[in-house]
């Protein structure tokens, strides 16, 4: 299983973010550095003792639920709102400003740093994220498919837009769900949505959905229009009594490891 003994706390320096980048690393039982691993990259490893993801990583690869993997989790700092986001465009506030430093830190940086440390793989990998770190992650594989096929958003911050609510903002502002639109074609990969239904309480349209849910379903709609097929490359969970935190994502987490573990390739 995963324990302390297979644990590493790393710092890599990057030149596009100019600071040291703390970074978590879980190896499996019996990791053999000759072995090349597929990846599991998080955002914010700050949270991987909240999310539990040391105890249920461990119990389900005991139990041979999941295959071995290598699971490395990036810590956000102060400038989390700036470094997360989409890369193309930041939000109406400025926010997601450092967002392609970010991109450009995990897929030129910190992604051969652990191919050349721990033998992950090159391509075929697995990228996931809580809330910003879900756009993020998203966002990642959006444009960087070949590394990171599969993805996971959990309670996504997909309502990210380049205009305020208040100020003429319509769903056509959500930068993600835009983005996703100009596609010109079928994106090669798998998604894991999850939302919880006490994820928040705004309804900006009224309609009795809230907004987390409904961005999160609209932007599938928007997968599935460009190609991907529900529960073939999309798969959604609703959590009943989810919320936007760590206890409800930590619940969540086994379902998401298992269904990495079988669409890793």
């Amino acid at each position: 299983m995963y324990s302390s003994t297979f644990f590493d706390d790393i710092k890599i320096y990057s030149n596009f973010l100019h600071r040291e980048v703390r970074v978590s690393v879980l190896l499996p039982a019996g990791y053999e550095a000759a072995m090349h691993y597929p990846l599991l990259l998080f955002n914010d490893g700050q949270d991987f003792g909240s999310l539990r993801l040391v105890e249920i990583a461990g119990g389900l690869q005991s139990s041979g639920e999941i295959k071995p993997m290598i699971i490395a989790g990036i810590h956000a700092n102060e400038r989390r709102i700036y470094e997360y986001g989409t890369a193309s465009k930041s939000d109406y506030a400025g926010r997601g400003s450092e967002a392609g430093q970010t991109t450009s830190f995990v897929t030129t940086e910190l992604l051969p740093f652990l191919q050349q440390q721990y033998q992950v793989r090159s391509s075929g990998n697995a990228y996931a994220g809580c809330s910003l770190g879900g756009l993020m992650a998203l966002d990642i594989a959006l444009h960087f498919p070949a590394f990171f096929p599969l993805t996971g958003v959990f309670s996504g911050a997909l309502w990210w837009r380049q205009k305020a609510i208040g100020e003429g903002y319509l769903d056509s502002d959500r930068i993600m769900h835009a983005q996703i639109e100009r596609l010109e074609e079928k994106p090669p990969l798998k998604c894991w949505f999850q939302c919880g239904s006490q994820d928040e309480t705004d309804d900006r349209d009224g309609d009795g959905v809230i907004d987390s849910i409904q961005d999160t379903l609209e932007c599938i709609a928007a997968l599935e229009r460009k190609g991907l097929v529900w529960n073939q490359d999309v798969f959604y969970t609703e959590v009943p009594d989810g919320h936007h935190d760590q206890a409800t994502w930590s619940m969540m987490m086994p379902e998401f490891l298992k269904w990495v573990s079988t669409n890793l390739k």
